[in-house]
């Protein structure tokens, strides 16, 4: 049977660009809170990893990996033949996962190098049954459906939005705490919520809005600035395309 390949590395700090040649999993045994990644042409983000989470990617993927740290690293390659065995088709494609992964594919991964090692007929039933989890916890449901966003971390995100509403907010921040490159965190957050995350960040900001005119004594000016406005001209035009009314009028009449 086509065999999984299981590598443990030790790696100095910096890191550098990789090519996957196979379908892989890479688990950090080490926190990495400065881990940046670009993967193909996305760009590089700061992914900071804890300890047991790491990434899964396609046969083909390429890009760069850098840490400031040491790093422990698990890896495992699958090959084609196997994820067919198992019901997956390789020719799919998936995008990356980055972050938290299934808890149980993890201790599967990190006990691979004992059961590699065994007596033939365990160690191609744990590798199909590695091959199968994989496939079934992280693969299946990123080729079925648009990229998700797990529940901690999409509150992780809204928390933040909400935290610096007086604040510049950028996708590519946004997608960071998310672990997700830019362009996949944009689909998952709209999923997720039904709006896109510029759109998100302006009804926030409008509903912010709204409470400060209604509660406080702060001029229109200063309730922009507030939400994040730096032009007092911007900040009317969205409140009313947002309400149907004007910042002075919703507080004289609200």
């Amino acid at each position: 049977m086509p065999k999984l390949r299981f590598t443990k590395a030790a790696l100095p700090a910096g890191g550098g660009a990789f090519q996957l040649s196979q379908t892989a999993v890479g688990i950090f045994l080490d926190a990495q809170p400065s881990h940046h990644l670009s993967v193909g042409k996305d760009k590089r983000l700061h992914k900071p990893l804890a300890q047991n989470e790491g990434w899964v990617m396609q046969a083909g993927s390429e890009g760069l990996c850098e840490f400031d740290d040491p790093l422990s690293l698990v890896m495992l390659e699958v090959p084609d033949d196997l994820l067919s065995e198992v019901g997956g088709d390789p020719r799919a494609g998936f995008a990356p996962r980055v972050g938290e992964l299934d808890p149980m594919l993890v201790q599967m991964a990190l006990g691979a190098e004992s059961y590699l090692s065994g007596e033939p007929i365990y160690a191609e039933t744990m590798q199909r049954a590695l091959a199968a989890h994989l496939f079934q916890a992280e693969i299946a449901p990123l080729q079925t459906a648009a990229p998700g966003i797990a529940d901690v971390r999409l509150r992780r995100v809204i928390d933040h939005i909400h935290d610096n509403l007086d604040s510049k907010l950028s996708l590519e921040e946004m997608a960071g705490i998310a672990a997700m490159s830019a362009y996949h965190f944009a689909r998952a957050f709209k999923t997720a919520t039904g709006a896109a995350p510029l759109k998100y960040v302006i009804a926030a900001r409008m509903e912010r809005a709204k409470l400060l005119l209604s509660t406080t004594r702060q001029t229109v000016a200063e309730i922009a600035y507030a939400t994040g406005y730096d032009d007092l001209s911007r900040f009317g035009q969205h409140f009313k395309r947002h309400t149907g009314a004007t910042p002075r009028a919703f507080r004289e009449y609200g």
